[in-house]
């Protein structure tokens, strides 16, 4: 199977959402119904930047796939959005003490066999609202199944 790019961002986004305990937006702000905290602020932002394939030939049942992800933490105030980028950070690269993932990303037939940050840009502000921008890559291939 190819990598699925909505399926990976989903798990994503349900694992930022878990791991800080603050809504995550898929592309724009959360919702107001959105779990856990709505669209109080502070929360993130998912944005899908693309990716590329990689992996075995053309019809082969298997894919590996390079996925970029732009996590913006928001909030009323500088410190606050360095915080939610603090808690981005954690969630998606902390590790057990016996050296795995402490927050799993769990895309039904993919698996997330590397994680780095790629960028990071320090708080900026706009209209009275602070954002702190991190731009992840996720390894992920698709095993038989």
């Amino acid at each position: 199977m190819t990598v699925q790019g909505r399926v990976l961002s989903l798990a994503v986004q349900a694992a930022l959402s878990g791991a800080t305990g603050r809504s995550c937006g898929y592309g724009a702000a959360p919702a107001v119904a959105d779990k856990p905290t709505g669209n109080t602020i502070p929360y993130t932002v998912l944005y899908p930047l693309g990716g590329t394939a990689s992996g075995p030939p053309f019809g082969d049942s298997q894919a590996d796939g390079r996925m970029v992800y732009q996590v913006s933490g928001i909030g009323t105030t500088a410190e606050q959005a360095e915080w939610m980028a603090d808690k981005v950070r954690l969630a998606l690269f902390a590790k057990t003490a016996k050296g795995d993932f402490a927050t799993p990303i769990v895309a039904a037939g993919h698996t997330v066999v590397a994680r780095e940050i790629d960028k990071e840009d320090g708080p900026t502000v706009a209209n009275g609202v602070y954002s702190y921008i991190s731009r992840i890559i996720l390894h992920v291939t698709t095993p038989d199944s």
